[in-house]
């Protein structure tokens, strides 16, 4: 976390005064690591979901039941509660004369683009790892269930090795380009 605020205040301070070509070079990693996350993110949740629903045992599927019943009625609790602080709040907050003063600014885009598209999508990866989780509670020991505990340790490690070390620079480069444009003070 510390590295993150760093990462916040640095991306701020040098967006000031930095040049549009170490903008563009920033921009370029978080082109590039953005994909990669976006490729990871599937794989981290059938990495580590499964093995966890794995290890519960017998009982897995009643606890899921429940985690996703719980879940479902947080998320739409947490959906009317934004849409009516909204509907409460901003038409208050916003000058709708303020809104026709709006400029767009030319972003700097990245030097190149690499496109890695992701094997699944969340929620493909989420079905699959109750699926293959539950599946392997009921099963009991397994070559399969080795396997996902090696694929979990696999995920552990790129997580360790790649994303957390890089996650710091990524956020500079999205605080540098905000900065740059000019939106880092209206957006915080």
């Amino acid at each position: 976390l510390g590295k993150i605020i760093i990462a916040i205040a640095l991306g701020i301070c040098f967006g000031l005064f930095s040049p549009a070509w170490s903008v563009r070079l920033f921009l370029t990693f978080n082109s590039v690591f953005s994909q990669f996350l976006g490729f990871a993110i599937p794989l981290i949740i059938v990495g580590l979901v499964t093995p966890a629903i794995a290890d519960i045992g017998k009982t897995a599927g009643k606890m899921l039941l429940v985690t996703v019943a719980i879940a479902y009625c947080s998320t739409i609790f947490a959906g009317i509660l934004s849409y009516l602080t909204g509907a409460a709040l901003f038409p208050s907050m916003i000058d709708p004369s303020a809104l026709g003063e709006v400029e767009t600014v030319t972003e700097p885009s990245p030097y190149f683009g690499v496109t890695i598209p992701p094997l699944m999508n969340v929620m493909t990866a989420l079905v699959l790892a109750f699926t293959l989780g539950l599946g392997l509670a009921a099963l009991g020991k397994s070559v399969l269930n080795d396997a996902v505990h090696d694929f979990e340790k696999i995920i552990v490690k790129t997580i360790k090795v790649a994303v957390i070390p890089l996650l710091p620079i990524y956020i500079f480069g999205i605080f540098l380009n905000m900065t740059y444009v000019g939106q880092v003070f209206e957006i915080l």
